[in-house]
């Protein structure tokens, strides 16, 4: 199928809509559309978990008729199994789909030589947790989250609009792209993050207590997602093979750069003490500066432009309702809360939270939490 002229159809709610699979996305979309108005039913192999969504969001069981939109939330291993029985069984219906990935769904339609491919429009809701399952489900898990929309040429835009719609009752901000560049970005800021962090978590395992022990927000940050289900990771690493193996190449060729600049720093030292490695530190320098400048092209707050921020860190008491305090002394003062990050010390009874304020904020914030009796780091 050849790419389209890529614009986001003007979104139309469906009245109707079918859920296909119970985990973590299919009942939280449950809950935001049943919440929005929208008539939802829910199906799932499992009849406890198909039970269990239906309680948790009030959709009902079996497939309401007729339907505006049939929603695949299954395994990626088997949504394009799912998708073509949908199709065929719902011929009136729009099918979207949840997968995080994209264009192994929409090569193994074509394959099947599925009918009605024209109301097919692939979907990809960029929010979860590392929690799953239907006990898992937030209704508020899409808010501010992208929620991709692939389209292609063939696509009816009155079936893209149904999708636009849906994601936006359930709080996303709609994003359109062809399935081949929504797998090439997704490889990039989601499936090789994912790896990264595993690997970095795994070197964890041989550690000692003592080591361990040592960790603080930097490990933390990089290893928040190593969590993940290890299963529906090898599924969505191995439906985005090659987009994913690409980038993992350009990564594996910066880190021999950087292996070979340390090395040589390690077996550089002179008689006197000195080590003589020339171009070894500039090889580090510019790893870490190129660092900055992606990090800084993630979007802000909202999906806006990213904002340099001050941060106030407070030393906050391990006991019940401190946050609380602190939180509603930070409100009287009228300033508004950018982010906020709370390490717990070794072997204190306390922690350090970063409080993240715009600039012009810091200096009063400071000032207002000390009269209340917080210790400020300076």
């Amino acid at each position: 199928m050849s790419a389209p002229r890529l614009s986001v159809p003007a979104p139309v709610l469906p009245g109707r809509v079918h859920i296909i699979g119970s985990g973590l996305i299919g009942t939280s979309l449950a809950m935001a559309l049943v919440k929005a108005g929208v008539v939802v039913s829910v199906a799932d192999a499992s009849p406890t978990n198909e039970a269990l969504a239906a309680d948790l969001s009030g959709a009902r069981l079996g497939a309401a008729d007729p339907v505006d939109l049939v929603v695949v939330a299954t395994p990626p291993d088997v949504t394009a199994e799912v998708v073509a029985g949908a199709l065929t069984q719902w011929p009136h219906a729009v099918v979207t789909d949840v997968a995080s990935v994209k264009q192994i769904v929409l090569d193994e339609l074509a394959t099947r030589q599925v009918a009605g491919l024209e109301r097919y429009v692939g979907g990809h809701p960029m929010a979860g947790r590392e929690r799953s399952g239907a006990i898992a489900a937030r209704i508020d898990l899409f808010e501010g989250r992208p929620w991709v929309v692939t389209l292609v040429a063939e696509t009816d835009r009155s079936a893209a609009a149904l999708v636009c719609g849906t994601a936006e009752a359930a709080g996303a901000t709609v994003r359109v792209l062809t399935p081949q560049d929504h797998d090439a970005a997704v490889a990039a800021v989601s499936h090789v993050p994912q790896i990264a962090a595993s690997l970095v978590a795994a070197r964890l395992a041989e550690l000692s207590e003592d080591a361990v022990g040592l960790s603080g927000t930097g490990i933390r940050d990089v290893t928040r997602i190593a969590a993940s289900d290890p299963l529906l990771w090898t599924q969505i690493l191995t439906g985005n093979a090659r987009a994913v193996a690409q980038v993992l190449r350009d990564l594996a060729g910066d880190l021999s750069g950087l292996v070979a600049a340390l090395e040589q720093l390690a077996e550089a030292t002179t008689p006197d003490g000195r080590i003589e490695a020339p171009g070894a530190r500039a090889v580090l320098a510019k790893a870490i500066a190129a660092g900055n400048t992606g990090h800084a092209r993630i979007p802000g707050k909202h999906g806006a432009a990213p904002a340099a921020y001050s941060i106030v860190t407070v030393l906050i008491p391990d006991k019940p309702g401190q946050l609380g305090r602190l939180f509603q002394d930070v409100a009287d003062a009228g300033i508004n809360l950018e982010e906020l990050n709370l390490e717990h010390n070794l072997g204190q009874q306390f922690g350090q939270l970063e409080l993240s304020v715009l600039p012009a904020a810091a200096s009063e914030l400071t000032d207002v939490l000390r009269a209340r009796g917080w210790r400020v780091h300076d």
